[in-house]
This record gives C-alpha cells, sequence and structure tokens, in this order.
C-alpha cells in the first residue's frame, strides 16, 4: 500500500514538472496589468495607474509621456496632463522634442487597443537607443474611463474663446501677484486657496465645460482645484497643464485686471460697399474710442487746412503710392476724403501694395467747419 502511495506522488510530480512552462510574451512594466498584447505591439506595456504616477503637475523629472497622435482632431480638446505632442506621422522632424538623455522614461499612448500609433513611435524611439520605453496601449480613452482628468492644448482654449464657446475658464493663481497683472482672456480668478470661499463663482449648471489653468508644468494650483470641481459634481472638468505662460508665448500678453475693467470699444461695421465702414459706426468710433483707429484725410494740404477730423494723417492721394511704407501698421486705417472717391482709391491701392494692412474708407459726403465740427451723410 506504501509502495502504491510513492508511486502515485512520484506520478504527479513528474506531471508537473514535465508539464511546459508558459512565459509571458509581453515584459509588464512594474508589475502593472495590461490589455492582452496584440501582434505589432511595442514588448513593455503599463496600465492607466501606471501612467498616473506621472501625469501629475508638477511634472516629474526623468519621465516623458507622448501623445502620438494627430494635434489639432485628437491632442488639442483632449490628452493626459504633461503630455507631449509628438505624431507618430511626424515622428522624424519632430524627434529634436525627444529628452536628451536616452534613459528618461518614455511612455507613448495614442487612442485606445486598436490604435498603432504609439507603438509604431515605440519602436521608432528605441532604434535611436531610448533604453525605458513604455506603452500605455489603451491609450486616451481608458485614461478618462478610469476617472482620471483629461488636459487641454492653450490653442485649444483660443479657439474656444474665437468661437465665443460656452464654457468657463478658470485662473487658479493669486489674484495680486498673478491674475491681475495678466490673465488669458475671459478667465475667472478662483485662486485655489480661496476654492472654497469663492466656489459661488464656478457656474450653477455642473455639466457645464470647467478649464483650470496655472502657471505651467511647475504649478499644480489648476489640478487641485480640478479635482476639488470634480468632486462637487462638476462632470466636464479639464485642465491647461501648460497654463498662462504659454498663452503669453504663443499670443503675446493677456488681459490685466486694470484693463479688464475698462468698457469694450466699439467695433468697425462694414458699409454697404466692399471696404467701407458704415458712418454710425465710424461716429460711434471717433466719439468713443477714436485711439483705436488711424484716421487718414486723402485730400490735398489746402482742402485740409479748411477742417478735417481731430487727430487725422495726411496722405494725398497723388503722394500716397511712394508714401505707402509710412502708413502706420500697429490698428486699422479708416481712409476719408470729401465725397468717397479718393478714399476708396486709397483704400484700393493699399490692399495692391499692402494687403496685411486692416483698411476701411469713408463712403460719404463730408463737409468740415474749421473749428473741428463736421456735417457727414452716407451715399445711397
Amino acid at each position: 500500500m506504501k509502495s502504491n502511495r510513492s508511486l502515485a506522488v512520484a506520478a504527479l510530480l513528474f506531471s508537473i514538472f514535465a508539464a511546459p512552462t508558459v512565459f509571458p510574451s509581453i515584459a509588464i512594466a512594474a508589475e502593472e496589468a495590461v490589455v492582452q498584447a496584440k501582434a505589432g505591439w511595442y514588448h513593455k506595456l503599463v496600465n492607466a495607474e501606471f501612467v498616473a504616477k506621472y501625469a501629475i503637475l508638477p511634472k516629474p523629472e526623468g519621465v516623458q509621456i507622448i501623445d502620438s497622435r494627430p494635434a489639432a482632431r485628437k491632442y488639442d480638446p483632449g490628452h493626459i496632463p504633461t503630455a507631449l505632442n509628438i505624431p507618430d506621422s511626424q515622428f522624424d522632424k519632430l524627434v529634436d522634442l525627444l529628452p536628451k538623455d536616452k534613459s528618461t522614461l518614455l511612455i507613448f499612448y495614442c487612442d485606445g487597443p486598436e490604435c498603432m500609433l504609439s507603438h509604431s513611435s515605440a519602436f521608432r524611439a528605441e532604434k535611436l537607443g531610448y533604453t525605458n520605453i513604455q506603452v500605455f496601449a489603451e491609450g486616451y480613452p481608458e485614461w478618462l474611463k478610469s476617472g482620471h482628468i483629461g488636459a487641454v492644448s492653450i490653442p485649444f482654449i483660443k479657439k474656444l474663446i474665437d468661437e465665443k464657446a460656452p464654457m468657463t475658464l478658470v485662473d487658479s493663481r493669486p489674484k495680486e501677484r498673478k491674475f491681475d497683472k495678466g490673465h488669458i482672456p475671459g478667465a475667472i480668478n478662483i485662486p485655489d486657496l480661496q476654492f472654497s470661499k469663492l466656489v459661488d463663482r464656478l457656474p450653477a449648471d455642473k455639466a457645464l465645460p470647467l478649464y483650470f489653468y496655472c502657471e505651467g508644468l511647475s504649478c499644480k494650483l489648476s489640478s487641485d482645484s480640478a479635482e476639488k470641481a470634480v468632486k462637487l459634481g462638476y462632470s466636464a472638468v479639464k485642465v491647461v497643464p501648460e497654463g498662462y505662460p504659454a498663452w503669453e508665448k504663443l499670443y503675446g500678453p493677456g488681459v490685466t485686471s486694470e484693463s479688464a475693467a475698462q468698457p469694450a470699444q466699439p467695433t468697425i461695421q462694414a458699409g454697404k460697399e466692399s471696404g467701407t465702414i458704415s458712418v454710425p459706426s465710424f461716429e460711434k468710433i471717433f466719439k468713443e474710442a477714436p485711439a483705436s483707429v488711424h484716421l487718414i484725410d486723402v485730400r490735398e494740404p489746402a482742402e485740409v487746412a479748411s477742417g478735417t477730423f481731430k487727430g487725422a494723417l495726411n496722405f494725398p492721394i497723388n503722394t500716397l503710392e511712394k508714401r505707402i511704407d509710412e502708413l502706420p501698421t500697429d490698428k486699422p486705417i479708416i481712409f476719408f476724403c470729401g465725397a468717397g472717391g479718393r478714399s476708396g482709391e486709397a483704400h484700393d491701392m493699399t490692399k495692391l501694395y499692402k494687403p496685411a494692412l486692416k483698411t476701411y474708407f469713408l463712403d460719404a459726403d463730408i463737409k468740415w467747419s474749421k473749428d473741428g465740427s463736421y456735417q457727414i451723410a452716407e451715399k445711397k
């Protein structure tokens, strides 16, 4: 009986050790579970929780997350925070954006398990000598699905502003030291340290888009505020990691609190004919914001001496072509004369020789007095 038991044990052990050992074909980084690998995938994979350790502000040293998707269609409206955009289709052109240190941890991702862009970029980086490469194969869709906050680019915010899209843009920086001295147009200020006190500045509708920014990749105020907004039930929250420094670099200084408090200047309204400004629009600008345009009288000096608009420059039409380079370039130009003929010619000439200038002309009958008063009637 004892002999039979020993034989049975021996047979069991033999079957265990004789069975083939199966090793995974994919190296799993940092013991993170990932989706089943597919043909053509890069051989080192990570999941969202691994990426989350590095997608934080301030941006960690020694690691770079890379979004391999197209910029305008994919990266700009939504990406993993701190990610650098190097579309796989432009990898060779943008390779200089990669870190100089080839031991830097590179984490590539794109648009999910069916997207091969991140794997293609990872193989390219490996050929360049980078030694610490991972791919987040589930990509940006899984990042959002797993409850993480997404990010948008500064060009995307500019696009929303230009389109007057419904949104709330929140500057999380201190008011006096930062916000008042310059901020993105249209932003409201809710300093992160005062978030709970000023939370009523957020929209009542918690489904409206909220975008938080601060002082760039070294600043975590915006991400902290975004997390607080999510806890309050806001469902469309994103951060703008590059923040105000990137806005200033791309589009120049923003608005200050002083300039934002000033009333909006009247805008130019076109007249009936191409290139004209309507008389009501001109008069509103001339009365309320004359410094916002350049007025140029194209009549002869003797005519100007009998009266013209206050502050106007004199460029007689017969000298304009030779003096075309003297025209100011910092504001829109409104050409005028006494009846609209010469001013229209000045507009056409400038469009021919200096098309980049914003020019308009008054197609109107105008009479001046030496005291500066005038009578104006738009052409019918």
